[in-house]
């Protein structure tokens, strides 16, 4: 009775521990970036999203999403602990698309809070004469 009294209050102990820390959270610089206007003749542009994890837990970015093939989000799949900063380099490929303006959105989904971030790029890619 003893044994099982005593797995009962370290497993009560354990349970508060982890419940009393805060958990991962991602905290973005910016969420958007603006290319302005560009030639087509250099059709491919990048930026970088830079975040801090201003939670107590480890944070994970499980996955960055883009909403179509010409924009590749590559993101560290490292925790990355409390306090420390990470980047998403996020790159526009315009080769072969129209001129234009165009609006780009990466989704980041984290173990943290928020669990499900949305960034946003956009430009104008110029007809090249």
């Amino acid at each position: 009775m003893k044994k099982i009294l005593m797995i009962s209050l370290m497993l009560l102990c354990g349970i508060t521990f982890v419940s009393a820390q805060k958990p991962a959270e991602i905290k973005f610089e910016k969420t958007t970036h603006n290319f302005g206007t560009f030639s087509e003749k250099d059709p491919v542009v990048s930026c970088t999203f830079a975040f801090t994890n201003a939670g107590e837990m480890p944070l994970v970015i499980n996955q960055a999403v883009a909403s179509c093939g010409c924009t590749v989000p590559e993101y560290t799949k490292t925790p990355i602990k409390p306090g420390e900063k990470g980047e998403i380099k996020v790159t526009y490929n315009g080769t072969g698309k129209w001129p234009g303006p165009f609006k780009k959105t990466i989704t980041v989904r984290t173990n943290g809070n928020p669990e499900m971030t949305k960034l946003v790029i956009e430009g104008e890619m110029q007809k090249a004469e």
